[in-house]
């Protein structure tokens, strides 16, 4: 049986070594390394897309490999992708260290400088085991199967600019198309979502942030089941324990939810924390809503300045809502592309607050009716950035003025593939390396 390896270190010497050692393992195809761990993530999303068997058996994770630190890296793959086994590789190899790996979720630890033995011990062990989960592995409802549910963020260029509205409709058109769908709140001290649809409800995110292992059932104790149909976690009641909500909190939180639902929509404010900027980093999609004037397009090109100098996120890798649009406005779609180097979506959402006032008022957005045009312009944009369908399958929806959800969706997914190399496996094409 052939292992396929796929090796994540940041440190090209130590990539070298590992690499020229995993290519003497008999029936072995070592993947090209990725260079930290953001493009470990994004490259077993890529594979677990295409089928469950395309994820390599084993990944290799470095003790320096970064942003994210390698025990916390172990923990998400394990969460995210349970049929891979990950094995740590590190100097320190004490028995101290090697409980903390496991606990992670690793299935097993290499110490460096590496020795043949010891790595091919260790990688036909940990690929035995995941051709066993493969082989076993059940996809009950409370786990999807391969990298889990969409994830994706609506932050604000600053206050008023309907940061909370524009996700709460996101969140209710998935969820209308039939998707199962998370709704939280990570405006942590300011959080209006309840508000929004006259929730009252005594958990929240904060309940879940000193919680090192949240299982379905914790999780579930914490999140409120809407009569929409949505799933929402709330922002605290009081705005001082927003602080107990840290970045690893936030990935530990986030994984959760994207291994029990289709789609997570969270709604970041408009000041960056280290929850809602670890909330930006983790998404498949990043939005941040603007309004066509001076004073909001300069706070947007701020935040997407600040994103790209935390690397937290490119700009040409955020989507640019612009809300309250009206055809006679100075400052346009395209201009504001321009400005902020993001990619501004096709379809803006006009400017008409009477559609929105009355059911604003009385906290029940779930009620705005069919026929205003900045529902539909939202529920467009939705499938616009597909929210509504698998991430092979998303074009425009509308909140057609009879109620009915209409969809139109075209087939192809994008797949990372290389050229032709000839003795190369599509496998190793799909990780990089061609």
């Amino acid at each position: 049986m052939t292992t396929r390896i796929l090796p994540a270190v940041s440190d090209p010497e130590a990539a070298r070594s590992i690499i020229t050692l995993l290519s003497q393992l008999p029936e072995a195809e070592p993947a090209a390394p990725v260079p930290d761990s953001t493009s470990l993530l994004d490259t077993l999303a890529r594979l677990a897309a295409d089928s469950l068997d395309e994820l390599p058996e084993v990944v290799l994770v470095h003790e320096r490999i970064g942003p994210v630190p390698a025990l916390e890296l172990i923990r998400e793959v394990a969460l995210r992708f349970p049929a891979v086994g990950v094995i740590l590789v590190s100097s320190g190899a004490s028995p101290g260290l090697f409980s903390a790996a496991m606990d992670s979720g690793a299935r097993g630890l290499i110490g460096l400088p590496l020795a043949y033995e010891e790595l091919a011990a260790r990688v036909q062990a940990a690929a035995q085991w995941s051709v066993g989960v493969r082989r076993h592995l059940g996809r009950g409802p409370d786990v999807l199967p391969g990298p889990g549910g969409r994830l994706v963020t609506v932050s604000g260029a600053k206050g008023g600019v309907g940061t909370t509205f524009t996700a709460v409709q996101f969140a209710l058109a998935a969820a209308a198309s039939g998707r199962r769908t998370a709704l939280v709140d990570m405006d942590l001290q300011a959080g209006d979502v309840g508000s929004y649809l006259d929730v009252q409800f005594r958990r929240s995110i904060a309940d879940l942030a000193g919680i090192q292992d949240i299982s379905p059932r914790v999780l579930q104790d914490a999140v409120y089941d809407d009569r929409t149909g949505l799933a929402l976690l709330l922002a605290p009641g009081e705005g001082e324990r927003g602080e107990e909500v840290d970045d690893r909190a936030t990935r530990q939180i986030v994984t959760a939810l994207r291994g029990r639902y289709e789609l997570v929509v969270i709604d970041c404010g408009t000041q960056l924390t280290g929850a809602s900027a670890t909330a930006v980093e983790m998404a498949d999609v990043a939005v941040l809503v603007t309004t066509p004037d001076v004073v909001a397009v300069r706070a947007a090109k701020r935040m997407v300045r600040m994103w790209e100098r935390l690397q937290v996120r490119k700009p040409e890798e955020t989507s640019m809502v612009v809300n309250r649009w009206s055809k006679h406005t100075e400052i346009q779609p395209s201009l504001i592309q321009k400005i902020t180097k993001t990619r501004a979506t096709r379809t803006p959402v006009p400017a008409n607050f009477k559609e929105l006032q009355a059911v604003v008022d009385a906290g029940r957005v779930q009620d705005l009716d069919n026929r205003s045009t900045v529902k539909q312009a939202l529920w467009t944009l939705a499938g616009e950035l597909g929210l509504l369908t698998a991430p092979d399958a998303a074009e425009p929806v509308t909140a057609a003025p009879g109620g009915t959800l209409a969809v139109r969706a075209s087939s192809g997914v994008a797949r990372l593939r290389g050229g032709d190399r000839g003795a190369v496996s599509p496998w190793r094409r799909r990780t990089g390396e061609g």
